[in-house]
């Protein structure tokens, strides 16, 4: 009876405090074309007591009952402050105008919160496609993956290195998102070009630390791209004629203000540019050298409680002439059901599928003897999500995720030239990887707050399939086979748990300055093998089993932000650290292609990563942009390999320096610029040879990995717009984009190699290769209306 009466006290508690507040939740959309805003800041005017939109552009904000005045914030857009009357909860839907437009009913004020000072964010970087579309690119074609490359903390090992690489992680370790279905593969073209339309992209997210709860499945980063929703007020093109490729998108509503869509889609034509000038005899006569890409989505508003969502993106690269070739491609899917249960409780629900498939290719001139090979692996989900608003102190966050892997490691045919054939298929692996999280945002004091959670996967590696045990052996060679076991559909083999806490706390010293500190541990079931010196599209994964143990990563971060002159200036200085355990590595001379036993050829290990990352970034005025600069180390420690002792990871790189600048000269003509410098690459050079009918072997007597560096790498890319003059009857706008990459001709080197000098063989010499070793002019036209 005394508990009973306990929580009757507990509730009728709760039930008096609930009069005394009201909630006020809504969507907040952009006026021009009724896109969701995301991040908005919304909050109670002269006060610290506020929340901030979701991916969905969904707020909801507990306030005492009475006459208040609730400030709409957001860059690029008029804050807006809207006078409420809290008699009770309200529903309040508001759409904001992009600074220089006029509003009819609500009073425009020049107030903008600090988001980068009171926000929970840190290690973290939103870029906006409005700041992305001035960076000078490659062949002027505006790029994502790219444009994050310019953030502290994040590299590549060189051009034409897909994918990219963050606090020294791998690129497998980068968790890609779009519309929440992951992406294996984000480049088109070898790196050169990302498969994300910048016409089809909303919002980007990089997260590299203090990484929130409902995220989990890679150690590294989350990239998190969200896709427009197709204009809902009226029919918009957008598009462009560059150098190598062109782009279209169109976006029209469907019924105005309820259902709209978008369909974007892009084509490479190097190769119909060159076809009239390639001769019938010629080598390359009847290559394939192109990529294409199409992104759909569509959204319908139910009613004010429900909306619904379908996406979808495929891709592909094709690459090839007439003896050899290889391809490879993305395509996901996504729907997605948002729900509003009252004011303070909102649900999204999505169900996704991936599918990352590549294929090599040889075959004689005259076709008798052929060799295919093909690869892929496919993901389904789903996915619940709850946020819960319990007041205007308390945001907790909480759902569940199921993810299937179903891998094909390889199948090949083979051709003969006496006329027979034979394939090789591997085994298909199964993986099953489920978790769950909550977590709470808490306003602890007036000037702290914390986010505390803690995400709890489990993985199950499963048949159909056979599974490989093997026996201990020296160091840094191959493991003997011990027996082998045969395993029934959905019949587990290994079972991993994995809790992965998160925490995070803010405190605000005063309306210019925080401190933040944050802590996360994040598994990863799934890892890239590649023992190549830059990962390539046709690289394999493996998924973790009885051998092989997942990839765990604690990191911890702390740092300083500072604005100055009313928010024109942002400023950080951060600091972290990462501990990883079971790094993938490799015997040396791994045998990885079309190996039923790879697992024999793979060891693991530890990695480490710390540094310190610098950033100012300029908001406000003609002049925009930043600067950031990343000192850093990235080690491993490998049982058997490098003498036992800890050595540089490829992608180590000490310094990193990098500058992107915008400036409006005229209200026509845009200048932007890049500058680039980082440190060489290790790479493992040899200090003897041993020289076999006059060819030199060289080799490395010390047994140490990565025992040197190669040269710096240092970029100038400048860029200039100009707008045409705009047609106000029809809408009509016009750019000339002007970029030139690697304005000073500098040929970086990608790897060096060593071989014997021509006409003398007691000679070695060593060679620089480089990807691009000229300036890159580029002129594009783009258009929308």
């Amino acid at each position: 009876m005394k508990k009973i009466g306990f929580i009757i006290l507990v509730c009728i508690t709760n039930l008096l405090f609930a009069q005394e507040n009201a909630t006020v939740s809504g969507y907040l959309k952009d006026a021009k074309n009724g896109e969701a805003l995301i991040g908005v800041t919304v909050y109670k005017k002269h006060s610290q007591v506020g929340t901030s939109t979701n991916a969905y552009g969904f707020y909801s904000l507990t306030l005492p009952r009475g006459n208040d005045t609730i400030m709409y914030s957001f860059i690029g857009y008029k804050t807006i402050q809207n006078p409420v009357n809290l008699n009770g909860n309200q529903t309040v839907n508001i759409e904001l105008q992009e600074e220089g437009k006029d509003l009819d009913e609500v009073i425009v004020s020049s107030e903008k919160a600090d988001v980068n000072i009171q926000s929970m964010d840190m290690s973290s970087a939103k870029l906006d496609i409005k700041q992305i579309n001035k960076i000078p690119a490659l062949l002027g074609e505006v790029d994502i993956v790219r444009a994050i490359q310019l953030l502290p903390g994040v590299t590549t090992v060189g051009e034409g290195a897909s994918g990219f690489n963050v606090r020294g992680g791998n690129i497998d370790q980068n968790l890609i998102l779009l519309d929440e279905a992951p992406v294996y593969n984000s480049s088109h073209l070898f790196g050169f070009f990302s498969v994300f339309n910048p016409d089809a992209v909303k919002d980007v997210k990089l997260i590299k630390g203090g990484i929130p709860a409902q995220y989990g499945g890679r150690v590294s980063s989350i990239l998190d791209i969200r896709m427009k929703e197709g204009n809902s007020k009226r029919l918009s093109v957008n598009g462009g004629l560059g150098t190598i490729f062109s782009r279209l998108s169109i976006e029209a509503p469907i019924i105005k203000n309820k259902m709209s869509f978008i369909v974007a889609g892009r084509r490479s034509y190097i190769d119909a540019l060159v076809k009239p000038f390639v001769k019938s005899t010629s080598a390359i006569k009847g290559s394939q050298f192109y990529f294409y890409d199409l992104t759909a989505k569509i959204n319908y508003r139910i009613n004010d409680k429900n909306t619904v969502f379908a996406s979808g993106y495929f891709g592909k690269d094709v690459f090839g002439a007439s003896v050899f070739g290889f391809n490879w491609g993305n395509a996901t899917g996504t729907l997605r059901w948002n729900h509003v249960f009252n004011n303070k409780l909102f649900m999204n629900v999505s169900t996704f599928y991936s599918n990352y498939k590549y294929l090599l290719d040889f075959k004689t001139n005259s076709g008798d003897q052929a060799f295919k090979w093909t690869s892929n692996i496919v993901n389904y989900s789903i996915k619940p999500d709850f946020t819960y608003y319990l007041n205007s102190k308390n945001t907790i966050r909480f759902g569940l995720q199921s993810m299937l892997y179903d891998f094909s490691p390889y199948k090949t045919d083979i051709s003969f030239n006496d006329g027979t054939k034979t394939s090789l298929i591997s085994e298909k692996r199964y993986g099953l990887e489920s978790s769950a999280y909550i977590s709470n945002e808490q306003k602890l004091l007036p000037r702290l707050t914390a986010e505390y959670g803690l995400r709890f996967s489990m993985y199950n590696y499963m048949g159909k399939g056979t599974a490989y045990y093997y026996r201990d052996t020296t160091p840094n060679t191959p493991l003997p086979l011990d027996h082998e076991q045969k395993y029934a559909k959905g019949q587990v083999i290994k079972t991993y748990y994995t809790p992965e806490p998160r925490l995070a706390l803010n405190y605000v010293i005063n309306a210019k300055s925080s401190v933040k500190a944050s802590y996360n541990r994040m598994a990863q079931y799934l890892q890239l093998i590649s023992n190549t010196a830059a990962s390539t599209p046709l690289d394999v994964y493996t998924l973790a089993s009885n051998n092989l143990k997942p990839l765990i990563a604690d990191q911890g971060s702390v740092g300083y932000f500072r604005n100055f002159k009313e928010n024109m200036f942002e400023t950080s200085v951060e600091v972290y650290y990462k501990y990883m355990q079971h790094q993938m590595d490799y015997v040396d001379n791994a045998d990885l292609f079309i190996n039923p036993h790879v697992e024999s050829q793979l060891i693991q290990g530890l990695g480490r990563a710390y540094g310190m990352e610098f950033y100012v970034k300029k908001n406000k005025g003609k002049l925009n942009g930043w600067i950031s600069y990343t000192l850093s180390r990235t080690e491993r420690l490998v049982r058997g390999i490098s003498n036992d002792k800890w050595f540089f990871s490829r992608y180590d790189r000490t310094h990193c320096l990098n500058t992107s600048v915008n400036y409006d000269i005229t209200k026509r003509w845009n200048i932007s610029a890049n500058f680039v410098f980082l440190s060489g690459t290790p790479a493992t050079f040899p200090n003897s040879k041993i020289q076999i009918q006059n060819y030199n072997i060289p080799y490395n007597t010390t047994g140490t990995r990565n025992n040197y560096r190669i040269t710096s790498y240092n970029r100038l890319d400048i860029g200039a717009t100009y707008a045409f003059k705009k047609n106000e009857k029809r809408r009509y706008k016009q750019f000339l984009v002007i970029s030139v990459y690697n304005v000073y001709d500098r040929r970086n080197a990608f790897s060096i190699y060593f071989r014997t000098k021509s006409g003398d063989p007691n000679q070695t010499e060593a060679v620089r290769y480089s990807v691009i070793g000229s300036f890159v002019p580029a002129l594009t036209y783009n258009f929308n209306f």
